[in-house]
């Protein structure tokens, strides 16, 4: 039996399972997200995350469970109607068009929209918000350093004006001060009003910038709570801190 969701969550996710044919990788997932949440999803490699997050897309077909966003049941939506509800992701490994513009490559996240005024308005407001971008306008985004592809990706899933925006493995191969700097950034995005779900293979970092938590092991969530309790808990702390 499916709990109902909580009235007012954003994205509610309950018992949901998934796999590649008869692979199964996720069973039960069940989790809610709130208006206004920094939520972080943490893992080891393998464990099911970035599975989670295509199904929460519509990339990948729930072989069961259901996911509401906003109330509405999404569960057998496509990919598109998944993005005009709201639900925009930030892919790991960017996915740019190395070869167009950092401009190009931000209006590609608003190709759905018509408001041509406020795009032009909203592409000044990501210039504002990611300075570096402003700047790069108009290099090749192929020609920039990781870390600032990093940027350009999240600058286009703005551009696409996201109620949640979901942040596949952002520090991957990146260094430290970079991440510092991407994390900011994503700080800043969410005071915007925009709810994140950051899902991270690096434990520490997210769970010390979220309000919440998830634990995934195997595809199945082991824990859940406060980050600021499960940066503590001794258990994670030695599964993953090393410590």
């Amino acid at each position: 039996m499916n709990t109902p969701a909580p009235p007012s969550s954003l994205l509610s996710v309950r018992n949901l399972a998934a796999g590649y044919g008869q692979v199964p990788v996720l069973d039960s997932i069940s989790l809610d997200i709130f208006p206004g949440e920094f939520v972080a999803l943490v893992g080891s490699n393998g464990a099911g995350k970035t599975t989670l997050l295509r199904a929460l897309s519509g990339l990948l077909a729930a072989t069961s469970g259901t996911i509401h966003f906003k109330g509405q049941a999404l569960e057998h939506s496509t990919p598109d109607t998944i993005f005009r509800h709201g639900i925009v992701q930030v892919p790991e490994g960017r996915q740019l068009f190395p070869r167009m513009s950092v401009q190009d490559n931000l209006l590609m996240g608003a190709y759905r929209r018509s408001d041509s005024a406020a795009v032009s308005a909203d592409l000044e407001n990501v210039y504002a918000l990611f300075p570096t971008m402003g700047e790069r306008r108009r290099q090749l985004a192929g020609s920039m350093s990781g870390g600032e592809q990093q940027m350009c990706a999240m600058a286009r899933a703005i551009m696409a004006r996201p109620l949640l925006l979901m942040v596949d493995e952002m520090s991957l191969g990146l260094a430290p001060i970079v991440v510092d700097q991407l994390m900011e950034d994503l700080t800043n995005i969410r005071r915007k009003g925009v709810t994140i779900l950051l899902v991270e293979q690096d434990i520490h970092l997210a769970l010390s910038a979220a309000d919440r938590a998830y634990v995934l092991e195997t595809g199945h969530i082991t824990r859940e709570g406060p980050a600021s309790e499960l940066i503590n808990d001794p258990e994670l702390q030695r599964a993953y801190l090393g410590v």
